[in-house]
């Protein structure tokens, strides 16, 4: 388990998981979520909660992790788009690592704009 801050002050923190980490690559939920600006705003929280959403409402979306997931993290009382920015950087990473052979550098600190 790794925790992200979800907000700027650092008192709240989200617990997130190995299986949260793949259930995001596994449903490729960042793809196209976030515009060329980089931001990650409310908008693109709300946008995120939709595309679950839609998916649940498949027959695909009866996956257990995904669930977990929405109630575990996207669904968290805390999170917010500054949330939401820590857990991409988290992905971001935890990519990068898992693709460490593939000669990949690039890297995303947490606390940093995307831009």
């Amino acid at each position: 388990m790794t925790k992200i801050q979800a907000n700027i002050s650092g008192t709240r923190n989200i617990e997130i998981s190995e299986q949260h980490l793949q259930t995001l690559d596994k449903y490729q939920l960042f793809r196209d979520l976030i515009d060329s600006t980089g931001y990650v705003d409310e908008q693109v929280l709300n946008k995120l909660k939709l595309n679950i959403r839609s998916l649940l409402e498949s027959e695909s979306g009866r996956d257990k992790d995904l669930i977990d997931l929405c109630l575990d993290v996207v669904y968290h009382p805390d999170m917010k788009a500054y949330g939401l920015q820590q857990l991409v950087t988290l992905y971001i990473n935890w990519k990068n690592r898992a693709n460490a052979n593939l000669g990949m550098t690039t890297r995303a600190f947490q606390g940093t704009p995307f831009n």
